[in-house]
């Protein structure tokens, strides 16, 4: 079936400042193949019990994507930092009105390791974010009571390379993780050139770590989010094994008009039920046809309801 489209590719040069390059244009929409699998559960059977102090589900996140260092990664870094906290609380008041039943709890997402076109000193095609800039968004997360979840794009290296370096900021309570398969080339491709993947082995490595954490460090569960947008990008997802102390939410990664975001959606999402869901709307990409993004009624149309969306 048809994508909603690539989710962006973002590029930081050795001292340079991340920079968007152009992405690719949405694939056109394909008949689905009939299949006789059997039809998706939602809710997902024997997902575990909320834990005391577990966001999901009793309340939505609504979280803005980006990085501070570039304004065409999203809206993170797209406006001035009181502008855009300003448009987040519009956002946040917005989801409320839609659904009161489901308070929202807003979040920032920066992208922590940024992929690249270039090796790099590393030569994994990554470029790490350094604390100064991660504790100044953190800082922007408080002024709201928001969450703030450290997005990483591994390159040409692993989850087992990037997430040990920020378990001093995943130790707080309210900061989160966030995987991208799309930037995971696990056969040496540069990033960009090809959609990546992580299989299931990868996601449970990440919630493992996540899962130490709260234990150890007597944390409230953490929010485990995976971008997803083609089959390909998460494989094994059966073998995904649940943990209270880690929600993990499959997110809806694509750009395009509302019927193809919607039909990935339930191509992607709803058909390979794992946990949570999520749903990302693109600011400019997704108004390219001359549609209006979608509207917080809308995506709440969608089944199963997203908990969590995420602005770029």
């Amino acid at each position: 079936m048809a994508t909603a489209g690539l989710a962006g590719y973002s590029s930081v040069a050795a001292g340079q400042n991340p920079t968007r390059t152009p992405k690719r244009s949405t694939p056109a929409k394909k008949t689905p193949a009939k299949s006789s699998a059997p039809k998706p559960v939602w809710p997902v059977p024997n997902i575990p019990d909320p834990l005391p102090g577990s966001i999901l589900p009793n309340k939505r996140i609504v979280a803005f994507y980006g990085n501070p260092l570039a304004k065409g990664m999203g809206i993170l870094g797209e406006l001035p930092p009181e502008q855009m906290l300003a448009r987040l609380d519009r956002e946040v008041a917005a989801w409320n009105a839609a659904d009161p039943e489901t308070p929202v709890q807003p979040a920032l997402q920066l992208i922590t390791v940024v992929a690249q076109h270039s090796a790099g000193t590393s030569g994994k095609y990554r470029t790490r974010m350094d604390s100064a800039l991660i504790e100044k968004v953190y800082a922007w997360a408080q002024e709201r009571n928001a969450l703030l979840f450290l997005d990483v794009q591994v390159g040409q290296g692993t989850l087992q390379e990037e997430l040990p370096r920020l378990t001093p900021f995943l130790k707080r309570p309210d900061v989160h993780l966030a995987v991208d398969p799309e930037f995971s080339m696990k056969h040496g491709e540069v990033p960009g050139t090809k959609i990546g993947t992580f299989d299931a082995n990868d996601i449970n490595y990440a919630s493992n770590l996540l899962q130490e954490l709260v234990t150890k460090e007597h944390l409230p569960p953490k929010v485990l989010v995976v971008h997803r947008f083609t089959r390909s990008m998460l494989t094994g997802y059966k073998r995904i094994k649940l943990d209270p102390r880690v929600q993990i939410v499959i997110n809806m990664d694509g750009w395009g008009p509302p019927s193809l975001k919607r039909e990935s959606y339930r191509a992607y999402i709803y058909k390979y039920p794992v946990e949570y869901t999520g749903f990302k709307i693109f600011y400019k990409n997704d108004a390219r046809s001359g549609t209006r993004i979608m509207s917080p009624a809308s995506v709440l149309s969608l089944f199963p309801k997203p908990l969590y969306i995420q602005y770029q």
